[in-house]
C-alpha cells in the first residue's frame, strides 16, 4: 500500500498501520479492518507537507508553514519531529519569520539539545541583531538550552544583554540569570553582579524582572536592596502587574529586617496620613500630651506608594498589598485594606477562595476590620461548598454579642441546606458560637436538641457530636438533654454519633442510673455487629458502670469482656484485657485495681472549640503556604522586627556629579593651530590654571596630524593641557613604540615619535581627554604607530577633519554600549565641533573580547561542505551505520577543537541500545563525547555532534564506536583545509604574518587552472571546497 493512498486532510495516514499491515497475514476484511484502524494512530508522513513548506524557498510559504507548527504547539501536540526542518530557517532575514522559528526553538530546544547546539553561531549573532525582539529571543533561546558546557556563552549573552539599550533585552537577560542558576549554581556569584547592575536600572520594564531573579537567586542579600528601595518603591505603581507582586513581596520582607516595629503597646502613633500636613502648632501640642511613636520615613514612602495599589485590577497585586499593610502596617492603618479584599469577592470562585482564606485568618485577630461587611460574607445558593464552608468561617469569627443573634438566624438556614457537608459546617459553627459567647449558650444547646429529630442523619450525628462538646462545659445542669439522646440512640446509626451517646452515658452515668445499665443491655446483643469505635465506647461503658453500680451491671460486663476477648479488631482485644486487670480484682492485677476509679471516673476538661485557621498565623499571608497550612518549598519566611532600627543612612543614594576622568570626554583644540596632539589626562585634576604661554611655544612635537576638537575658548583649553603633560611620559614608553621605531628607517619620524613619548612642556594647543589610566596605556602602542607614518598634506587637513569627525561619532556610540553606567554624562557645547584622532579610532575599533591579534577578522564560513563520508558501514556495524562530515562551525566545546557531524542510521531490525564512543587512540586524544543514544529505533537516524583536537595535524583519530553488546573501531581523518580558521587581512598585514610562519606551520599548494574554470567565482567554489578559508574582494589577500 502507497503511502500516497493513504494520506488524509485531517492528519495521514498511519505508519503504524503500514507497518501492521506488511507483517500481518491479511484476510478478506483488511481493507475496512485498517480504515477503521487508521483513526486510532499517527502517522510520520503526517507533517510532510509542513516539512516540504518549510524547506521551500518561498517566504510566504515558510511563514505560513511556522504559523502552522506554532498553532500545533498551542493545541498541545507534539511537533519535535520538525526540529531539523525548523532550524534551518533560524538564519532567515525575515524578521516574522524568526520570531516563529525562535518560538519553536524555546519549546523544543531543551528537547533537541544536540541539533539546537548546532545553530549556536547563529544564535550568538542574533544577539547583535538591531532588532530588539530578536537580540531578546535569541537570548531566550540560548538560555533555554539545558547543556552545561555552553554556560560560558550563556554567562557572556547575559552579561552584554545587561547593558543592552533597549530595556525589553535587559529584562530577557534577568528572565535568563534564573535559568541559568537553575543549571549551574555555581554561577552565582558573577549572576549576582549583574543583578546588582541590573537592580540600578531605572526603566519599569526591568525592575520586576530583576526583583524575580534576586528572589531566586539571592534572597538573602539585603544590602543589594538599599541603594535601590527608594527607586523601588517610586517606580511600584508603574511596573507591570506580576512585576508589582514580586516586588511587593520582596519589600516586605526588607522592610520587616530594617524597621522598628509600628505595633509596640504603650505607644501613641500619629495621625499617618496627616503628619505631612499638619501645624506646627499642633505637632507641638501632640509632643505635650505624649510623645508619638516616629514611623520611619522610608517605612512611611512604602505605606504611600502601595496605597493606591489597591485600585488595582490584578487580583493578585490587592492581595500583595494587603498582605504588605498587614504585616507593616500601624494597627490603626491596616483597615483601608478590607474594601478592597471585600471588592474581590465578586471574582471568579478561585480568587475567592484564597481571599476567603486570608479573611478568614485575618478575622481572628482584628474582628472590627470585617464586622460592617458581613452581609458580604452571607452564604448564597451558587457558592461552591468550600465558598460556603470560608464564608461560614469568616461569620463565626465576627461573632460577638451585638451581631450573633443575625447570625444564628442565617445559620438556621444553613441548617436546612441540601449539602449535607455545609450542614455539618453549621451545626459546628453553632458549637463554636455557644462556646465563645455565654449569652446563647444555652439557646444554642436548645437548637441542637431540637435537630436530633431531623431526618437527616448527618445533621443529627453531628448535633450529637456537638452537644457532647457543649455538655462538658456545664454538665450538672443538662441532665435532661442526655435522657432524650438516651432515647434517641436506638433511630441514631452514624458510628460516631452513637459513640459520642455512649461516652456521655458513661461519664455521666451517675446522674442517668437507671437509663444507663439499659443502654448497656441493648449495646450488648448488637456488640458484634458494632463498628469498632462503638465498641470501644461500650466497653468503656461497661467499666465505669461495673465500677459505680455493679450489682445490675456486673454479669453484663463480663459478657462484654469475653465477647471483646476474641474480636477480631487487635484494639479491642488490648482494650477489654486491659480493662479486665483494671477492674476486676485478682492476683495478678496487683495494686492498680485500687486506682481504677480514679483513671476512669477522673474529671476530663472541657474541648475548647477553636477555628481551624488559627495555627496559619505563622505563614505570610497570600503564599502558598498559608494556603495549603504547610511550609511550601521556596518559602522564604518574615523575620522578626529588630529591637532597634538599623542605620537608614545605607538607603542614602548619593549624587555623582560628572567626572572627568571617567568621562570619555573629546578633547578641545583652536582653530588656527594646524597640528594638534592627543593626551591623556588620568594624574593631578586637581590643577585649574596653566599658564597662557604654554601655548605660544612650538606647535607640535609630533609628526601626527590628530586632532581631538576644535574650540575658541582658550582658558578652557589650557586648564587641560597641564594635567595631560605630566602623565604622558610614563604611558608612551612602550615596547611596540620602539619595536615600530626600529622598523621604519624615517628618521624624522622616528624623533618625532620618540618626543610624543617625553614629556610635552605643554607645547602647541592640547587636546583635553578625560579617559582612565588603563585607556591611556592601552593607547599608546597604536598612537606610535599612526604617529610613525606620514603626514597628509596641509590642503587635505580639513578633509581629514571631517572624516574623523564621522567616524568620533559612531566610535562614541560603541563607547556608550558597552556599559552607560560606568560612564558619566559629558556636557557638549554646540559651539565647537569634535573630532578624534585616527590613533584613537583604529584603539576603538580594535575593541574585541576575543585573543585573536587585531590584524585577524575572523569570518563565519562561505561555504558549508555537504559531502560526507562514511565512518562504519552498516555490514560492518551489524546493522548500525555512520556518516560524518565537517560542518565547518566554531567548535563550542573547546576553541582548539573541529566540530564534527555524525549521522547514525540503524539499518537491522532489532533496536540499538545505549550508542556512545569507547576507547580513543592515541590515549591523550581529546574528544568532547555525544551523550549516549539510549535507544534507536529500526530505519531510525539521529545525528549527533563531536568536538575533535587533532592538534593542528592531519593524523587519524581513532576511537571505538560501541553498542550494549559490540564495540566498531573507526577512524576519522581530516583534510588540511579543515583544520583552518577562515579570516580576512589586508595584504600588508598578510604579509607580516605569512613571515611569522616556518617549519611545519606552513603549507603551500599550487593550483592549475583550466579555461573551463578561468572565472574568479569558479576559482573561490574549487577552493572552498577543500579548504575552509575566506573569501574578500581584490586588493585583499584570503587565507
Amino acid at each position: 500500500m502507497s503511502s500516497g493512498a493513504l494520506y488524509n486532510d485531517q492528519g495521514g495516514a498511519e505508519a503504524a498501520v503500514e507497518a501492521g499491515q506488511e507483517n500481518t497475514p491479511t484476510t478478506g476484511g483488511t481493507g475496512g479492518t485498517g480504515a477503521a484502524f487508521r483513526l486510532f494512530n499517527t502517522d510520520f508522513k503526517k507533517n510532510e507537507d509542513l516539512k516540504e513548506m518549510l524547506e521551500s524557498n518561498k517566504e510566504s510559504l515558510k511563514l505560513e508553514a511556522m504559523k502552522r507548527v506554532v498553532g500545533l504547539i498551542a493545541k498541545g501536540k507534539n511537533a519535535s519531529e520538525l526540529f531539523p526542518a525548523v532550524v534551518k530557517n533560524v538564519a532567515s532575514k525575515n524578521i516574522e519569520l524568526k520570531k516563529l522559528v525562535y518560538v519553536y526553538l524555546v519549546r523544543y530546544a531543551e528537547e533537541q539539545q544536540d541539533l539546537a547546539l548546532l545553530s549556536i553561531s547563529t544564535f550568538q549573532r542574533a544577539l547583535k541583531d538591531p532588532n530588539q525582539l530578536i537580540r531578546a529571543s535569541a537570548l531566550r533561546v540560548l538560555s533555554s538550552i539545558r547543556v552545561p558546557i555552553i554556560v560560558p556563552i550563556m554567562m557572556l549573552a547575559i552579561k552584554e544583554a545587561a547593558a543592552d539599550l533597549s530595556p525589553y533585552v535587559r529584562k530577557t537577560s534577568a528572565h535568563a540569570i534564573q535559568k541559568l542558576y537553575s543549571l549551574d549554581p555555581d554561577q552565582k556569584e558573577q549572576l549576582i553582579e549583574v543583578i546588582e547592575k541590573l537592580l540600578k536600572d531605572k526603566s519599569t520594564l526591568v525592575a520586576g524582572s530583576v526583583v524575580m531573579a534576586f528572589e531566586e537567586v539571592c534572597p538573602d542579600r539585603i544590602d543589594l536592596i538599599h541603594k535601590n528601595y527608594r527607586k523601588l518603591c517610586n517606580l511600584l505603581v508603574d511596573v507591570e502587574e506580576w512585576g508589582q507582586v514580586v516586588i511587593i513581596s520582596m519589600l516586605t520582607r526588607y522592610a520587616r529586617t530594617q524597621f522598628t516595629s509600628p505595633w509596640k503597646e504603650g505607644f501613641m502613633f500619629d495621625d499617618n496620613e496627616k503628619t505631612f500636613y499638619d501645624s506646627d502648632a499642633e505637632e507641638k501640642k501632640d509632643q505635650e500630651e505624649t510623645k508619638p511613636y516616629t514611623m520611619d520615613p522610608d517605612h512611611r514612602l512604602l505605606l504611600r506608594n502601595t496605597k493606591p495599589l489597591l485600585q488595582s485590577r490584578n487580583t493578585a497585586v490587592v492581595m500583595a498589598v494587603a498582605q504588605l499593610y498587614w504585616h507593616l502596617a500601624p494597627k490603626q492603618e491596616v483597615c483601608i485594606v478590607t474594601k478592597s479584599l471585600v471588592r474581590l469577592l465578586r471574582s471568579h470562585r478561585e480568587v475567592q477562595f484564597i481571599v476567603l482564606q486570608n479573611i478568614a485568618t485575618m478575622t481572628i485577630q482584628r474582628k472590627g476590620m470585617f464586622e460592617p461587611y458581613m452581609k458580604s460574607f452571607y452564604v448564597r445558593s451558587t457558592d461552591a461548598t468550600h465558598i460556603k464552608t470560608l464564608k461560614l468561617e469568616i461569620l463565626t469569627n465576627l461573632a460577638n454579642e451585638a451581631n450573633i443573634s443575625t447570625i444564628l438566624r442565617e445559620f438556621q438556614t444553613y441548617v436546612k441546606s441540601q449539602d449535607k457537608e455545609f450542614a455539618a459546617a453549621t451545626i459546628q459553627a453553632i458549637g463554636r458560637c455557644a462556646t465563645n459567647i455565654s449569652e446563647v449558650t444555652d439557646t444554642c444547646l436548645n437548637g441542637l436538641v431540637l435537630l436530633l429529630s431531623n431526618r437527616d442523619e448527618t445533621v443529627v450525628a453531628e448535633s450529637v457530636v456537638v452537644i457532647k462538646k457543649l455538655l462538658q462545659t456545664q454538665p450538672t445542669q443538662h441532665s435532661d438533654i442526655i435522657r432524650h439522646m438516651a432515647k434517641l440512640f436506638d433511630s441514631i446509626t452514624v458510628s460516631m454519633a452513637r459513640a459520642s451517646i455512649l461516652w456521655l452515658i458513661g461519664e455521666y452515668c451517675e446522674r442517668v442510673p437507671k437509663i444507663a445499665p439499659d443502654v448497656l443491655r441493648k449495646m450488648a446483643k448488637s456488640f458484634t455487629a458494632e463498628d469498632d469505635i462503638v465498641k470501644l465506647q461500650t466497653v468503656n461503658l461497661a467499666a465505669k458502670l461495673y465500677l459505680t453500680n455493679s450489682k445490675q451491671t456486673k454479669l453484663l460486663t463480663q459478657y462484654i469482656l469475653n465477647l471483646g476477648k476474641y474480636d477480631q479488631n487487635y484494639d479491642i482485644r488490648d482494650r477489654t484485657r486491659f480493662i479486665r486487670q483494671l477492674i476486676v480484682p485478682s492476683e495478678k492485677s496487683g495494686a492498680l485495681n485500687k486506682y481504677a476509679r480514679r483513671i476512669l471516673l477522673a474529671s476530663k476538661p472541657a474541648p475548647v472549640l477553636e477555628s481551624a485557621f488559627k495555627d496559619r498565623e505563622r505563614f505570610q499571608l497570600g503564599s502558598l503556604s498559608h494556603s495549603l497550612n504547610s511550609k511550601a518549598n521556596g518559602y522564604h519566611e518574615l523575620s522578626d522586627w529588630p529591637a532597634v532600627a538599623p542605620d537608614q543612612s545605607v538607603r542614602n543614594v548619593d549624587v555623582i556629579e560628572p567626572v572627568k576622568e571617567r568621562a570619555p570626554a573629546l578633547g578641545k583644540t583652536r582653530k588656527n593651530k594646524s597640528q594638534d596632539k592627543f593626551y591623556s589626562d588620568e594624574e593631578d585634576e586637581n590643577e585649574e590654571e596653566e599658564e597662557e604661554g604654554s601655548e605660544s611655544s612650538e606647535s607640535s612635537s609630533s609628526s601626527s596630524e590628530e586632532s581631538c576638537s576644535e574650540s575658541e575658548e582658550e582658558e578652557e583649553s589650557e586648564k587641560s593641557s597641564g594635567d595631560s603633560g605630566k602623565n604622558s611620559s610614563s604611558s608612551e614608553e612602550s615596547d611596540d613604540s620602539e619595536q615600530e621605531e626600529k622598523k621604519k628607517a624615517k628618521q624624522k619620524k622616528s624623533k618625532a615619535s620618540a618626543d610624543s613619548g617625553s614629556d610635552e612642556n605643554g607645547n602647541g594647543p592640547v587636546g583635553h581627554d578625560s579617559c582612565s589610566s588603563a585607556e591611556s596605556s592601552s593607547e599608546s602602542g597604536s598612537d606610535s604607530e599612526d604617529d610613525s607614518a606620514d603626514s597628509p598634506p596641509p590642503q587635505k587637513k580639513n578633509a581629514n577633519k571631517s572624516q574623523s569627525k564621522v567616524v568620533m561619532d559612531n566610535s562614541k556610540n560603541q563607547v556608550s554600549l558597552l556599559d552607560l553606567d560606568d560612564f558619566s554624562p559629558v556636557p557638549v557645547n554646540t559651539s565647537q565641533s569634535s573630532v578624534l584622532s585616527p590613533s584613537l579610532m583604529s584603539d576603538l575599533e580594535g575593541l574585541s573580547l576575543s585573543n585573536m591579534s587585531p590584524t585577524l577578522q575572523v569570518t563565519s564560513p562561505t561555504f558549508s561542505p555537504v559531502k560526507t563520508h562514511e565512518l562504519l558501514h552498516h555490514m560492518s556495524g551489524k546493522g548500525l551505520s555512520a556518516t560524518y562530515h565537517f560542518p565547518r562551525q566554531p567548535c563550542l566545546y573547546q576553541p582548539s577543537m573541529v566540530s564534527v557531524q555524525l549521522t547514525l542510521t540503524n539499518h537491522s531490525d532489532q533496536i540499538l541500545e545505549e550508542i556512545h564512543v569507547g576507547e580513543r587512540s592515541p590515549a591523550g586524544l581529546s574528544i568532547h563525547c555525544f551523550n549516549t543514544i539510549e535507544r534507536l529505533q529500526p530505519e531510525a537516524s539521529v545525528t549527533v555532534s563531536m568536538g575533535i583536537d587533532f592538534s593542528d595535524s592531519t593524523q587519524a583519530a581513532n576511537f571505538q564506536l560501541c553498542t550494549k553488546e559490540d564495540q566498531f573501531n573507526v577512524s576519522i581523518q581530516p583534510g588540511v583545509g579543515e583544520l583552518l580558521t577562515p579570516c580576512t587581512m589586508t595584504q600588508q598585514d598578510f604579509s607580516k604574518e605569512q613571515g611569522k610562519l616556518m617549519g611545519m606551520n606552513e603549507t603551500s599548494a599550487t593550483l592549475s587552472v583550466s579555461t573551463a574554470i578561468s572565472s574568479a567565482h569558479a576559482v573561490s567554489n574549487q577552493v572552498l571546497s577543500v579548504a575552509n578559508v575566506g573569501v574578500v574582494s581584490s586588493g585583499s589577500v584570503s587565507r
